[in-house]
């Protein structure tokens, strides 16, 4: 194993005198869950099925009850439970090669991206997508727990959003640690809350089923209709971006070995694609719920979790129970999903900022500008507009993940242009890679130019199936017409021992960088330029002139 010593610093490297500054800082940050880079063995001390129950419950949100909700109240039974299939499978299908790759080789899913026909600097794009999902869903759940603040205690709306918001704050500080334990210990007593008042409806009243069922909507379409469906596919589908929140828990995953194989594949796939199959029953309650308390509340309060779930407790338990359980199940479903919120969208912003400006200010700054965003949406009431918001974001979540998962199972693995191995360090990739670039601006760009009726009021519904279809014929056509090219800047990083072990995992071998004088394992780590030494991921990343960054390799490109 080789241990690279510290190399003086010599006259006029200001610059990397300010990156060994920042990566000092960084590694003194031991609880930042190693925010900019890959995720080491020596961390991963979970078991898969610990890692899955932690990211399971990452899904918690009550959103799901407010968006099956909404289409159904709109579109009827018929076409919203149509459209909750139809987007669970497609969210599956891209989510698997994405899960797999964050787990297998211990990466988030910006870092996937990176090396997934965007580039070093293009992923930047993804990442801001992806952090404004973050604070759009903190909102929508932040506004759900203060509905339920407001029945319970009768405290204002804008007081339920301070609350909801500010109170993540401490178990985000201590990442992955303290989310397991949180995750685990109130994922039992969530369920039941959930799922038992669901069962008792359904067991005493069996008419509820039917009712429900045959429920037409408001805008009256009787039975199935192509252009409800895609509506009420396009706002289940602005989820399809919670893959990347199930992959910040899924990289940390153990080592695949012969001895947990199939403990590790349940893992990968529960906790990865398979989240999408809770989330389409909690949208199919939704719908259940809203049809069943419709009569007594209204519509607008229909699609509200902490009405539905009231009306559910008042049917099967004392009055003096009912208000305590219906708020109960909506403050833990809240800090379930908001402290995973907060924690991806912090990692998501640290990763943009550090690699546009070279410094790293620390995770901590940005939880508290996603807050920020989140409580500024809440106070604009975003949920009395919740299905347009979503519907309109969906079509670039759609084009992002779609790209990437193209690019993984046909870049990758069929037309073999896309290296299999994923890479993300600076130095490693293009700046921008056209493959992924060009795909994701063309189908999110004309996905919502329909959406906004700008090829006319007939093909406005389709513009998620445009978002899916322009992205997955883009990335490959692209790979072809670049040759895949653009993908690597060099194909080797200058030290002699493999990336991964005998089993294909990420290697443990440990080098010390030069600049930080931290050890990292070998996938987190790079020969530098400058020096006869290693240098590591984040000090690449801060390293503002490029002085520990290797040359572009001649001949390849």
């Amino acid at each position: 194993m080789r241990t690279e010593q510290p190399v003086e610093e010599t006259g006029g490297r200001r610059e990397s005198a300010h990156a060994r500054a920042a990566a000092d800082r960084a590694a003194g940050e031991t609880l930042e869950d190693f925010t900019l880079r890959f995720a080491p063995r020596s961390y991963r001390r979970w078991t898969p099925m610990v890692v899955a129950t932690t990211a399971m419950g990452g899904i918690a949100y009550m959103a799901d009850f407010s968006i099956g909700a909404g289409i159904g109240l709109s579109h009827g039974t018929g076409n919203a439970l149509t459209a909750i299939l139809v987007a669970a499978v497609v969210i599956f299908v891209t989510g698997f090669p994405l899960a797999y790759y964050g787990a297998r080789y211990n990466i988030d899913l910006d870092l996937v991206t990176r090396g997934s026909g965007f580039g070093y600097y293009g992923s930047v794009l993804t990442s801001v997508i992806f952090a404004s999902f973050t604070f759009i869903f903190f909102a929508l759940e932040g506004a759900i727990m203060a509905q339920g603040l407001k029945l319970g205690l009768g405290l204002p709306l804008w007081l339920g959003y301070l609350i909801s918001t500010f109170m993540v704050i401490p178990l985000v500080v201590y990442g992955m640690k303290a989310l397991t334990k949180l995750q685990v210990w109130t994922t039992p007593v969530w369920l039941l809350l959930m799922v038992g008042p669901l069962l008792y409806l359904v067991a005493t009243d069996p008419g509820t089923v039917d009712h429900w069922l045959s429920y037409p909507g408001s805008d009256g379409h009787a039975g199935v209709n192509t252009a409800s469906v895609l509506l009420g596919s396009g706002v289940c589908l602005s989820l399809i971006a919670q893959i990347g929140e199930q992959i910040d828990y899924l990289r940390f995953m153990p080592p695949r070995t012969a001895g947990n194989r199939r403990a590790w594949w349940i893992a990968v796939v529960m906790a990865g694609p398979g989240w999408v199959v809770l989330g389409a029953l909690k949208q199919a309650i939704g719908v259940f719920l809203a049809v069943y308390v419709l009569a007594a509340v209204g519509p607008s309060a229909a699609a509200e979790p902490i009405q539905q779930f009231k009306a559910a407790f008042d049917a099967m338990m004392p009055s003096w129970l009912v208000i305590p359980l219906a708020v109960a199940l909506v403050v833990i479903s809240q800090i379930k999903i908001n402290v995973t919120n907060a924690y991806s969208g912090s990692l998501a912003w640290t990763n943009s900022f550090t690699r546009l400006t070279g410094r790293y200010p620390g995770r901590m700054v940005f939880v508290l500008l996603n807050l920020a965003f989140a409580l500024a949406l809440m106070e604009a009431d975003m949920f009395s507009f919740l299905n347009r918001v979503l519907s309109f974001y969906s079509n670039c979540a759609i084009a992002w993940v779609v790209t990437v998962a193209t690019d993984i199972m046909v870049n990758k693995y069929l037309l073999k242009l896309s290296p299999r191995q994923p890479e993300f360090r600076r130095g490693m990739l293009y700046a921008v890679n056209p493959v992924g670039t060009v795909a994701f601006v063309a189908a999110s760009g004309m996905s919502i130019a329909l959406y906004f009726h700008a090829l006319g009021d007939t093909l406005q519904p389709y513009s998620p199936v445009a978002a899916a279809l322009i992205a997955f014929l883009l990335t490959p056509l692209m790979a072809v017409l670049t040759k895949g090219r653009y993908y690597l800047r060099r194909r080797t990083d200058g030290l002699d021992e493999p990336l991964l072990d005998a089993d294909g995992n990420p290697s443990g071998a440990l080098y010390r960088c030069h600049v930080c004088r931290q050890e990292f394992e070998r996938p987190d780590v790079a020969a530098c330029r400058t020096h006869d030494a290693v240098v590591c991921s984040l000090c690449l990343s801060t390293d503002r002139v490029g002085d520990h960054v290797l040359p572009a390799e001649p001949g390849v490109g």
